[in-house]
């Protein structure tokens, strides 16, 4: 199947708020976000379309979706910039420019299809071309027991850093660092 992979728009806020709501009603949810279905139903429009319109800056955070040739949104992923001096938005405070990507998400109809290592070519390029700071590892973390989510990103070339990080509100449970270096 052919995807249309492309950065979110301000105005697409409500598509945002819906595929967000579908990924956090996944039944694996509880595994893949820090966030519940509970929690985010609940926020207000302006919560959207601010974080909408974040994302559609692509200065600091860069949401891409992937769409079929309907314009149904499939899937999305989410790369935000981190720096030293920052607080992480997961983990230990960089040490050097990076990129952490958050929110990845593809509808059950369309895993298996290609659409997540599309929407992550996408997140990987946008961090490697952007001009200042200039980007050499992309990072993320997955829960020590998703070994799906494992599988894949190995597949996709990020490697296990052996950081384990606690999750906030289930400290006996640990999420597990993945990097990819720039080549």
């Amino acid at each position: 199947m052919t995807y249309i992979i492309r950065p979110v728009r301000a105005e697409e806020w409500p598509a945002a708020k819906e595929i967000r709501l579908a990924a956090l009603a996944d039944p694996i949810a509880h595994l893949a976000f820090l966030d519940t279905y509970e929690a985010a139903v609940i926020r207000p429009d302006t919560f959207w379309q601010e974080r909408t319109a974040w994302a559609a800056e692509g200065r600091v955070v860069r949401q891409f979706v992937g769409q079929d040739a309907a314009g149904r949104w499939l899937g999305t992923v989410t790369a935000r910039v981190e720096q030293p001096g920052d607080e992480a938005l997961f983990g230990p405070e960089p040490k050097a420019p990076q990129t952490h990507v958050v929110g990845v998400f593809v509808r059950p109809e369309a895993r298996g299809t290609g659409l997540a290592e599309a929407l992550f070519q996408a997140a990987v390029e946008w961090s490697w071309e952007l001009p200042q700071p200039r980007i050499e590892r992309v990072r993320l973390f997955v829960h020590e027991r998703n070994a799906r989510a494992q599988a894949f990103y190995a597949k996709a070339g990020f490697q296990r850093t052996g950081l384990l990080v606690a999750i906030p509100d289930a400290p006996e449970q640990r999420e597990v660092e993945f990097a990819l270096a720039r080549s």
